[in-house]
């Protein structure tokens, strides 16, 4: 599914080459991979699903 994909880096990855999160989005699917594992698993979710990750992230409910 996401073999011709157009990965994007997370910027805020290290730059280091660790902790380094990539998303590629697709019509109605997001994957996300670890860039060291390029061929490893991916992880794909729903538009609607990363849509409301997001939505956590930037309220705050997944702080430490």
């Amino acid at each position: 599914m996401f073999e011709h994909a157009a990965w994007k880096k997370s910027s805020r990855s290290d730059g280091q080459g660790a902790n380094c999160v990539e998303i590629a989005v697709m019509a109605d699917t997001v994957g996300v991979r670890d860039s060291k594992d390029r061929s490893g698993a991916v992880l794909a979710y729903t538009a609607d699903d990363w849509t409301a990750f997001l939505a956590g992230v930037k309220a705050g409910e997944f702080d430490r």
